[in-house]
């Protein structure tokens, strides 16, 4: 039957009376809310990942509506897991209320509370992921991370600080917990944490597991304390040898000689160790979440460092958090955010990250120029994406794509404002360092842009693109306006910090030792050759765009199955690639899979092998290494 279209005045009439019909969210506003929000929540039922949690609301009689948070610090998005909440229960006086979920705003649910009622209580499961294919992983029978943003419902109308939470949590009996805030007391396995606001609670998260260990990384004179708090699926992977300890506080000492300034009481890094709970990198102010496999301190090669993971986070409480963007400040969690100043948030976070691994030996000199080289080549030769989009539109990535998949990230590129932020702001450095002759840098910017108000760290310091813009004109006057606008934009090369510190990127035919440390995924990258990476198992992770093996007609997510009638293996494909280059005649035949299908693509292919290195450019000063080497 065919389907009567109504006429559109009607239709937008219709509209217009069901929205109107749709209760209203009250606007935040900058006012106290009058009580302690109490928040229960029992951690220990492992074997089914489910938080149970329990609220107690002071209220006042009438209409309330309570938000179940959507915008996630630190991940730039409205990514909040309101899909894993269930059983939502409200009563007053022990008997159930009826509520009702806002149609338009998912994440809002409204009540009436009768008259005579000061306090409800809410209920609900935090169904935690039992599968990576249902998102990270963040509970195991050894560990688990309790992200308090996940585990809330809060009253609308209010700024988030101005709404206090005491927060209780019952852990697994013998489990210790790491987190930022302070115990109040604790009965059993139960710990009362500190009351504190909305924003601060949210900003604390938990790592608390069976195997623990907290090492101090407190700088020598230090009175504001730092710790590593460690959590592992086993108790060998906690130990630590003490120049591995070293390192990581000297990690600490090198931001503090940066940024001149401490934006916290204390600081709690949250670490785990683990093949089960899955890995992540999240900033907070007083703390930060980080996870990593089993192998962190025993699978150590000192020729090729840690990863950077910790610095990274670690400078986010300087960048991002204390100084924030402005319009990524928001009242409370349900107001959307705006990205635009990510390659600051971000991507100097990921420049000074990627410095102070260098800076602390935590990543040796050679590996750290190493790592920066994958970097170059990806802005020189892979990302053919910025022929249609520049960095500056990357920022909306959070939100357009939420870090989904790509079939082909090269192109449709992906939150490049952490490595593209990164080039820029390594060309600002090496610009400030040969026009001031050496006498400032950009670590005179982080000292006067993150270092000020020493020990403030209970409200954000708020910046915009012209406060960048004037700080650095303080630190050396120029047309800074210009020469962001012009990479962000697209006008300009990404790559011009690499030879303004004095080197070059080239191509040779065996990754560096860097490299090789960290292809820990079994497969093999010809990105710079064939144009595509292959898994361990001949599956192909990514094609590059109007590359060789594009242009033939292969695709991502297709398997190899032979190369020139040989069974595919790593080897075998780049014995192949050394042959072509060789012999000009010869010819690189791929057998594939696409589905149930094999098809035989040839590759006209006689470059060779190429992976990214840099050399030191002759007779130009060398900015690279000073910007690496410890500060005293």
């Amino acid at each position: 039957m065919k389907r009567r279209l109504l006429p559109l005045a009607l239709s937008l009439l219709l509209a217009g009376v069901a929205y109107a019909q749709a209760p209203d969210i009250p606007p935040p506003q900058d006012v106290p809310y009058p009580g302690t929000i109490r928040l229960e929540v029992d951690a220990t039922r492992l074997s089914q990942r489910i938080f149970r949690v329990k609220e107690t609301i002071p209220v006042q009689a009438g209409p309330l509506t309570l938000l179940y948070p959507k915008w996630v610090p630190g991940g730039h998005s409205p990514r909040n897991p309101i899909d894993k909440i269930a059983g939502i229960t409200f009563k007053a006086n022990g008997k159930p209320l009826d509520w009702k979920r806002d149609t338009l705003d998912v994440n809002a649910f409204h009540l009436d509370v009768p008259a005579g009622v000061g306090e409800i209580t809410a209920e609900f499961d935090y169904l935690t992921p039992t599968s990576p294919s249902q998102g990270r992983i963040v509970m195991t029978p050894n560990m688990l991370n309790l992200q308090t943003l996940a585990t809330v419902l809060y009253p609308a109308g209010y700024y988030a600080h101005r709404i206090p939470f005491d927060m209780r949590v019952t852990y697994p009996v013998g489990w210790t917990a790491f987190t930022a805030l302070r115990e109040d007391g604790r009965q059993g396995n139960t710990v009362d944490y500190e009351d504190v606001p909305l924003d601060i609670l949210v900003d604390s998260p938990v790592y608390a597991g069976r195997y623990a260990k907290n090492i101090d990384l407190t700088p020598a004179g230090s009175k504001v304390p730092v710790k590593l708090g460690v959590i592992a699926d086993a108790p060998k992977y906690l130990e630590a040898k003490p120049e591995q300890v070293a390192l990581h506080k000297a990690m600490v000492e090198q931001a503090l000689k940066l940024y001149g300034a401490q934006h916290y009481d204390h600081y709690q890094f949250l670490f785990s160790l683990s093949e089960q709970m899955g890995g992540n990198g999240l900033e907070h102010q007083r703390s930060s979440e980080n996870g990593v496999g089993t192998d962190y301190f025993t699978g150590w090669n000192e020729k090729t460092g840690f990863t950077d993971l910790l610095a990274h986070e670690y400078t986010h409480s300087w960048n991002g958090k204390y100084r924030r963007p402005a319009d990524l400040w928001i009242p409370n969690f349900n107001v959307p955010m705006q990205d635009s100043l990510l390659w600051v948030y971000e991507g100097q976070t990921q420049y000074w990250g990627n410095v102070l691994a260098a800076r602390s030996g935590m990543r040796p000199l050679p590996a750290s120029i190493d790592a920066l080289a994958l970097v170059a080549a990806t802005y020189a030769e892979n990302r053919p994406g910025l022929s249609w989009r520049n960095i500056q539109d990357t920022t909306n990535d959070p939100i357009i794509a939420n870090r989904a998949p790509l079939a082909y990230r090269n192109y449709q590129m992906s939150e490049d404002y952490y490595s593209g932020g990164q080039m820029i702001w390594l060309e600002a450095d090496a610009l400030i360092r040969t026009r001031t002759g050496g006498k400032k840098s950009l670590d005179d910017f982080a000292k006067a842009f993150f270092g000020v108000n020493d020990g403030e760290w209970e409200k954000q310091n708020t910046y915009t693109f012209d406060t960048v813009v004037a700080t650095l004109n303080g630190v050396m006057p120029y047309d800074w306006a210009t020469f962001l606008r012009e990479r962000l934009d697209g006008k300009k090369a990404l790559t011009g910090g690499i030879e303004a510190a004095g080197w070059k990127l080239v191509f040779k035919d065996t990754p560096s030792a860097y490299a090789k440390a960290n292809a820990r995924w079994g497969g093999a990258d010809f990105t710079y050759s064939l144009g595509l990476s292959v898994g361990k198992d001949g599956t192909i992770n990514d094609v590059r765009w109007d590359g060789p093996a594009f242009n033939a007609g292969i695709g991502s997510g297709a398997s190899v199955v032979a190369v020139n009638g040989q069974a595919y293996s790593n080897d075998v494909l780049e014995e192949a690639v050394k042959a072509a280059a060789k012999d000009p005649k010869a010819s690189i035949e791929l057998l594939i899979k696409e589905f149930d299908r094999y098809r035989t693509v040839t590759l006209d292919y006689h470059g060779g092998l190429r992976y990214p290195h840099l050399e030191r450019i002759p007779g130009k000063p060398d900015l690279l290494t000073p910007i690496l080497t410890a500060r005293k």
